[in-house]
């Protein structure tokens, strides 16, 4: 499991790397890796290369410094018309994404491409609710309908009560899930099944699911392309298991759930929709690993969630 929520807060993906990786990185690889991720804390998640002038680029190859001293440039005898700029393609007004007509002020929020949402089905009795989770993961089998199969170890599908009154959605899963193919079960793990203890509630009441079921190299967050093949089966998990409350576990969780980039901020403290179950946000529990002075604000988020069920929490006792 890994998604890191940040101090703005908005959110990260598995905080600690692999210890393998982390033998293995040069000091300016893992610099580079905090400075993103400290980007991504403060919701910033899109970031483009600037194409390197041919010149700079024959020097380097030649083993000459990164800047020479002197590129020679051409200098034009006369202004020449430039071409008008293109504008770039925008991914989330492509076909395949399929999303409702936007408000003046939704239209200002970005959108990520994801797949259609699922037909809707017939609500499914909670007895055989077990069954129709089974046939879904029986249909998605021994998968390899993305990269992430090539380095896994176990599929992670979920965890928990089939008729749960809350579902709790993560990133993807970690090391210790892709070992034992159960989700939130290492250390965030830990923290989650705290976290639902506070409520009042035991983790087999609930269902865990995770965005990909397989776990990406180096806890990395999973790519566009990875979470648009395996999201469509978290949504039909969300379906049969069919609850009341979701909480989405961090940036990754929420933007999936909703075709939405903003930052973890802006969907905290409201009660917010999807497949007619009331969605809360919250942060991943690995972000609260790295910053427990988050917890607090969690716990704002989870008794929000709460009231929404009607939940009282247990009584200390003295």
């Amino acid at each position: 499991m890994h998604d890191h929520s940040g101090p703005e807060p908005a959110q990260i993906s598995n905080p600690e790397p692999s210890s393998q990786a982390s033998a293995s990185a040069v000091p300016w690889q893992t610099a580079l890796t905090d400075r993103l991720r400290f980007y991504r804390d403060l919701g910033i998640t899109d970031f483009y290369r600037c194409a390197v002038p041919e010149p700079i680029q024959q020097a380097l190859a030649q083993g000459a410094p990164a800047v020479p001293a002197a590129v020679p440039t051409a200098v034009p005898t006369a202004v020449q018309a430039q071409p008008a700029a293109q504008p770039r393609p925008n991914p989330a007004a492509s076909p395949s994404a399929v999303i409702p007509a936007a408000s003046p002020t939704e239209a200002l929020i970005p959108r990520i491409p994801v797949p259609a949402p699922p037909a809707p089905i017939a609500p499914i009795p909670p007895s055989a609710r077990p069954a129709a989770l089974e046939a879904l993961r029986t249909e998605i089998g021994d998968c390899t309908r993305c990269k992430l199969h090539q380095g896994r170890n176990k599929l992670v599908f979920g965890d928990g009560d089939p008729a749960a009154r809350l579902l709790f959605v993560g990133e993807g899963p970690g090391a210790d899930e892709d070992a034992q193919g159960i989700p939130f079960v290492g250390r965030g793990g830990q923290l989650l099944n705290n976290m639902i203890g506070a409520m009042g509630l035991r983790r087999d009441q609930v269902y865990i699911a995770n965005v990909v079921k397989c776990r990406p190299p180096g806890n990395r967050t999973p790519e566009a392309d990875e979470g648009a093949t395996c999201s469509p089966f978290l949504m039909r998990q969300i379906q049969i298991v069919a609850p009341e409350v979701v909480v989405a576990l961090g940036q990754t969780a929420v933007t999936w759930l909703t075709g939405q980039k903003r930052p973890l901020n802006a969907w905290r403290g409201s009660v917010h929709q999807v497949l007619g179950a009331k969605l809360i946000v919250t942060f991943h529990p690995a972000y609260l690993l790295r910053d427990p002075n988050q917890k607090k604000f969690a716990w704002e988020d989870l008794q929000l969630a709460m009231r929404e069920l009607g939940l009282q929490p247990p009584q200390r006792k003295s």
